[in-house]
């Protein structure tokens, strides 16, 4: 039974890289890339299970609050022909109103389509509209009112 252990540095004398394998490996922490979280990037695989019982995965990735610029506004889209034949329900929803004939419509957060031939008097007031849907309207005897223009 040996009682005192030998020490590593007589170990490896004589030894070409002191059981480090390439040479330029041993010297410093060049070869390391850091102490704690330094080497944690997407792809740093022997740090991936420390990062994740840590911080979860919120740590990987981009935080998209950092983006420059504004969202854009997603609109509905919602054709001519879905508005027309919707009135009763807009009506009863209280969306729209009937004034001499002609239908007051409040459409916001909606973009209006051009698909459908309407024959009723109609004053949308909507977000966006295509051209097509706006000629359509004015063909008809009413009007789309654009609330968010650029």
């Amino acid at each position: 039974m040996r009682v005192k252990k030998r020490k590593k540095s007589s170990r490896f004398r004589g030894s070409h890289t002191h059981g480090r394998g390439f040479k330029k490996k041993a010297r410093g922490s060049g070869h390391r890339g850091g102490v704690g979280m330094a080497g944690t990037g997407k792809r740093a695989d022997q740090k991936k299970t420390l990062v994740l019982n840590l911080y979860g995965n919120d740590y990987f990735g981009k935080v998209t609050t950092l983006r420059r610029g504004e969202a854009r506004k997603k609109l509905q889209a919602i054709n001519l022909g879905q508005v027309e034949s919707s009135l009763n329900y807009f009506v009863k929803k209280g969306i729209a109103k009937e004034n001499k004939g002609v239908y007051e419509i409040n459409l916001k957060g909606y973009k209006i389509l051009s698909l459908g031939e309407p024959k009723t008097k109609m004053n949308i007031s909507a977000d966006g509209a295509s051209n097509e849907a706006i000629g359509k309207i004015k063909k008809a005897g009413g009007s789309i009112i654009l609330e968010n223009q650029e």
